[in-house]
């Protein structure tokens, strides 16, 4: 009786599989290495769980989504976004759906709950009006994604943890941090009330619990990226006037302390403090650096401007509604104040998937082979 219970679980979920891998694809066919993709982060990544919230954290409109295949869908770049390139690689069919819009079965192969302007600490993004913080995420993959998991499975906790244990659970978080928060003294306090290496210990502190409450939910695959140079996007440079460089290297020596400490705590999770997880580090700092020195090594002419926005460097006012963007999008690092465009996510995605030039300790493809 119980082996026949075991095998109609197995028989449910392999149905389940089988219908949201025949579903219309607009990827290659290739194997899917994974079961699911568990998505959390901010603006980078977000794929439309803002379009309905009251905030100016939005890109549910023209002309952003101009090279994607389902054209506006809430993607804060023209084309596709890293997570959308990795879900590529891993195989997936269709792109990881916003949590905004899925429930029930289309849950089992992941949803993506990134939410434009959100941060490790609560007020983060406040600025700018409605968004879902980190703790909101988590929250709400515990209290609701987990518990309709559960029911799939008929209740079977080891089966879904089993599940689960084979997934990739990918988080960027931390720029908004700084963005929306520490470097805007009109509105938050926080960089009067802790020093750059105080508040970098602060959001380690809260992001290590809520990375910890993740594994307790049943992570044990996963990717964190480090903060990008954020001093040396378009919006920096607009408002940026300094003698020695063109970035602001205040900003970005404060994002240093961070992704120093993010990679220690990667250390410490992989090292036994998190039993059975395995952490990779994605550098997504570095690899800007790099772009930086030599943009034209992958064909980019520029690298200083937004291909869409107002002002100096396209970076005072981002892309707005119908605004004319710029021709040869493939030429620009950055789409708009704040985002990269489709072809700098996809040279990342590709570098950081089976290279481990910006990975540590091992790269992604690693990941899901474990």
């Amino acid at each position: 009786m119980r082996k026949s219970k075991e095998l109609g679980r197995l028989l449910f979920v392999l149905v389940v599989w089988l219908r949201l891998s025949a579903r219309a694809c607009s990827q290659p066919l290739q194997q899917q290495q994974v079961p699911c993709f568990f998505i959390f982060g901010d603006s980078l990544v977000d794929n439309g769980n803002n379009n309905r919230m009251i905030t100016l954290a939005r890109a549910n409109y023209r002309p952003y989504g101009v090279d994607f295949p389902q054209g506006v869908t809430g993607r804060f770049t023209n084309g596709r976004t890293y997570v959308d390139v990795l879900a590529e690689l891993l195989g997936f069919r269709t792109y990881i759906p916003p949590y905004s819009r899925t429930r029930g079965a289309a849950l089992m192969r992941g949803v993506n709950l990134a939410s434009g302007a959100s941060g490790i600490r609560d007020e983060t993004g406040d600025n700018l009006g409605g968004h879902t913080s980190m703790n909101q995420q988590v929250l709400t993959f515990g209290n609701n994604i987990l518990p309709e998991m559960r029911r799939l499975f008929r209740g079977d906790a080891n089966e879904l943890n089993s599940y689960l244990s084979r997934c990739i659970f990918y988080s960027g978080m931390g720029s908004n941090d700084y963005l929306n928060n520490y470097y805007m003294p009109n509105f938050y306090t926080t960089s009067s009330d802790f020093t750059t290496k105080a508040y970098a210990a602060a959001l380690l502190q809260d992001y290590s619990r809520q990375l910890t409450q993740l594994y307790s939910f049943g992570a044990r695959k996963v990717i964190v990226t480090a903060i990008g140079q954020i001093g040396c996007i378009p919006y920096q440079l607009a408002r940026f006037h300094g003698n020695n460089s063109r970035c602001n290297e205040d900003i970005n020596n404060a994002i240093v302390m961070f992704n120093s400490g993010l990679k220690k705590l990667v250390d410490n999770f992989n090292g036994g403090q998190l039993p059975g997880a395995k952490f990779v580090y994605v550098d997504a700092y570095q690899s800007t650096v790099d772009l930086y020195k030599n943009p034209n090594a992958s064909g980019f002419a520029v690298i200083d401007k937004g291909c869409c926005g107002v002002g100096r460097n396209n970076g005072q006012i981002t892309c707005l509604p119908l605004q004319e963007a710029c021709q040869d999008r493939t030429k620009h690092l950055f789409w708009d104040a704040f985002h990269p465009t489709d072809t700098a996510n996809v040279g990342f995605g590709k570098a950081t998937f089976s290279s481990g030039q910006y990975t540590y300790p091992i790269n992604i493809q690693q990941l899901a082979m474990l």
